[in-house]
């Protein structure tokens, strides 16, 4: 039995032996390699990814400045196509005053000048007013989507949760692994 307790006794030394390195057990080396490793990623791939977030919300916040300096824009725009109209609705009822001013005999190709002239500014300021309405409207449609797209931001960086930032960084960490 003694050569027996001998052999167990010198295989359990053994393996204390094995499981320490320099002395230190080998779970502490385990847990520094994994210290480092984490540091290194930390270092290489978390503030890239960090500056880059950054970047993308700058763009964002950039855009929405865009987008309001566009809507006092058009806002200003219509203001100024409302003072047009009643600059012309005023025009054409001067226009008017004066045909009748003129006399019977004038009155008539008067009117009719007048009508025809007015029909003409009409059609040209609803044209105008169609075609900067047009603009401005794109112009909303596209601070519209900007804003969507802002709030969509907002809500995916409050809605994310860490886990979903671990499983998103990882898949893309094999994305670019699997890259010649």
């Amino acid at each position: 039995m003694r050569p027996l307790a001998w052999t167990s006794l010198a295989a359990t030394m053994a393996q204390e032996h094995t499981e320490k390195l320099l002395g230190v057990p080998m779970w502490i080396w385990q847990l520094a390699n994994l210290a480092l490793f984490l540091g290194v990623l930390g270092y290489f791939v978390a503030r890239p990814l960090a500056q880059a977030f950054r970047k993308r919300q700058e763009e964002v916040a950039e855009r929405g400045r865009q987008a309001q300096a566009r809507r006092v824009e058009a806002a200003r725009l219509e203001v100024e196509i409302h003072e047009r109209m009643a600059r012309l609705d005023k025009d054409l009822d001067e226009v008017r005053a004066r045909g009748v001013a003129d006399g019977e005999a004038a009155r008539a190709g008067l009117i009719e000048r007048a009508d025809e002239e007015a029909e003409r500014v009409r059609r040209e300021a609803q044209a105008e007013i169609e075609r900067r309405l047009g603009q401005a409207r794109e112009q909303l449609k596209r601070a519209a989507a900007d804003l969507t797209a802002s709030s969509a931001r907002d809500l995916l960086a409050r809605e994310v949760t860490e886990e979903d930032r671990k499983r998103l960084l990882s898949e893309s960490l094999e994305r670019l692994g699997g890259r010649p």
